[in-house]
């Protein structure tokens, strides 16, 4: 069944939290009303016998005057508790206004007297507070009530029937008036609404841009024409002057930043330059753009250094590309060479020859372990991440090491006072298990457990260590621990620990170097549940 859509006045006809039919309404409703009895009473008191208001029965004329200016001050004072809804309240006071002036009308002779008109003010402010609702139920009760009193005239007095006539007219208009405010007021409240709803989405697109310029890398400062900045996210206050509390104009910012804008602030143009800010030591991009008719500008704030790195990043993954590209290349004729070379060590030949084919064999070995290198720096993209036992997976990679060199088993101690699990691809976690401790074992000492690999957990994530009891690590080595093809090994690719770092981000984790002990400690920190968070420890089995 096809369902008709929700209109903006269909939901202004239902909606009943607009402020037409709130509280404040009905008080000015309930003050109209005061001040018309008011008036009405005034006439009593002052003017008895002038004028025709209750020429026809002038002590029931003075009883209803004073009994509705009771009512309506009553209502003005307690119209928040008489009721406990708006609707209610509305209803009531409109019942009480037609009994009240067709009693006045009565008294006054009918509707000769003119006082039926104020019927109209009341209809109208019904339909406009009630946004409509029962306004031509209103218009009814207010037609029947005047033609009953017309009826009760006919039979008390000697009335001609034109009187009838101007009844049923004024009846039209009470109609009329109902329908032409309740049009009206659906008008209003429609607007009212959607003027709501384009604040709240205006303020929502507000609150979004706040948080998206809060959390931007760059800073953004907003200025106006006369250089006063009013709004900069962090990140500005970070690049310019952290140590600036609140800085007030751009030149609180940077004097040469001031300078730069009002250079600018004439031509409706972007510009683009290098600062070198006395609160940095590295220098900033800063580019300023018009920011609409008003005048003023956006300011935005790069840092260099960032750019630098970026584009560091690049580069390196464009020579990794590159290098993957050429070791597919090499390796074909590297294992022709190394095929030719091993077929000349099975032959009888001189020391010399012999010698020779042993450095042949030897580089051909090499050049093959970084071939295999690079191959696997290539695929680091291509991560099939599981949950995984990391005690449990320590231990079947230390047996499997055991195999190569049964003196493992006595070096190497694993610490795991606890299960811990941690999201990594199977194939990724061994090859950097096999760097980290294959370069441990290197360096250690051969006593027993010379190596260790603990295990742990914290919050969210699970840490393995690899510590050796060897010399340590150079400070000077320690800032190109992880750069490619930096090795201080002879027979060293250089690409051991580049490469692990590399399968730790792309399986969501950071392999760093921890500088607490003396010989080498590397930590990867990795995560115990899925990166969109939906699974963990105890949803999965381990491997």
């Amino acid at each position: 069944m096809r369902m008709r859509p929700t209109t903006v006045a269909d939901t202004a006809a239902d909606d009943d939290s607009v402020s037409l039919s709130s509280l404040t309404p009905l008080r000015y409703f309930s003050l109209y009303r005061l001040l018309m009895t008011s008036v009405l009473l005034a006439i009593v008191l002052g003017f008895a016998g002038d004028i025709s208001f209750g020429r026809y029965n002038e002590a029931l004329f003075s009883r209803t005057a004073l009994a509705y200016w009771t009512f309506a001050l009553v209502t003005m004072l307690g119209a928040d508790r008489m009721l406990p809804t708006s609707g209610g309240r509305l209803t009531l006071g409109v019942m009480a206004d037609i009994v009240f002036l067709t009693l006045l009308t009565y008294a006054s002779g009918g509707a000769s007297s003119g006082l039926p008109f104020m019927h109209v003010v009341v209809l109208a402010f019904a339909a406009l507070v009630g946004q409509g609702r029962l306004a031509v139920f209103y218009a009814a009760v207010a037609s029947l009530a005047m033609l009953f009193e017309q009826s009760i005239q006919a039979i008390t007095t000697v009335d001609d029937a034109t009187t009838f006539v101007q009844v049923g007219t004024i009846s039209i208009g009470f109609f009329a008036t109902a329908i032409a405010v309740r049009l009206l007021a659906r008008r209003v409240i429609a607007n009212e609404l959607l003027a709501r709803e384009r604040g709240r989405d205006l303020a929502e697109q507000m609150r979004v841009n706040e948080r998206v310029i809060r959390d931007m890398e760059d800073g953004v400062l907003v200025v106006d024409p006369d250089g006063r900045v009013r709004q900069a996210n962090p990140q500005a206050h970070r690049l310019l002057d952290p140590a600036m509390p609140r800085p007030v104009t751009l030149a609180d910012f940077s004097p040469a930043l001031d300078d730069l804008l009002s250079g600018i602030a004439s031509a409706d143009r972007e510009r683009v330059m290098v600062l070198d800010l006395p609160a940095r030591p590295a220098a900033v991009r800063v580019r300023c753009v018009p920011a609409g008719e008003q005048g003023g500008h956006l300011v935005f704030v790069e840092d260099l250094a960032r750019l630098r790195e970026q584009a560091r990043q690049i580069k390196l993954a464009a020579l990794g590309r590159l290098t993957a590209s050429m070791a597919h290349e090499i390796r074909n004729p590297l294992s022709a060479i190394t095929q030719a070379a091993e077929l000349l060590q099975e032959e009888r030949r001189a020391e010399t020859q012999a010698r020779l084919t042993r450095i042949i064999c030897d580089n051909s070995q090499r050049l093959d372990r970084l071939v295999s290198d690079v191959l696997e720096l290539g695929r680091r993209d291509r991560a099939e991440p599981e949950l995984l036992d990391v005690a449990v997976y320590a231990r079947s990679f230390v047996d499997e090491l055991a195999m190569r060199d049964a003196s493992v088993r006595s070096r190497v101690r694993i610490d795991a006072p606890t299960s811990g699990a941690i999201w990594f691809d199977r194939g990724h976690l061994h090859q950097v298990l096999w760097n980290l401790v294959v370069n441990a074992l290197r360096y250690a000492s051969p006593g027993q457990e010379s190596v260790r690999i603990i295990v742990r957990g914290e919050d969210d994530a699970t840490l393995i260590e690899v510590l050796d009891d060897g010399p340590g690590i150079d400070i000077a080595v320690r800032t190109h621990l992880f750069e490619p093809f930096f090795t201080t090994h002879s027979k060293g690719t250089g690409l051991g620990l580049y490469i692990a770092r590399e399968l730790c981000e792309a399986n969501g984790a950071r392999l760093e170097f921890v500088d607490n002990s003396p010989g080498a400690h590397f930590r990867v920190r990795g995560m115990n549940r899925s990166w969109d968070g939906a699974w963990n420890v105890g949803d999965h089995n381990l491997s």
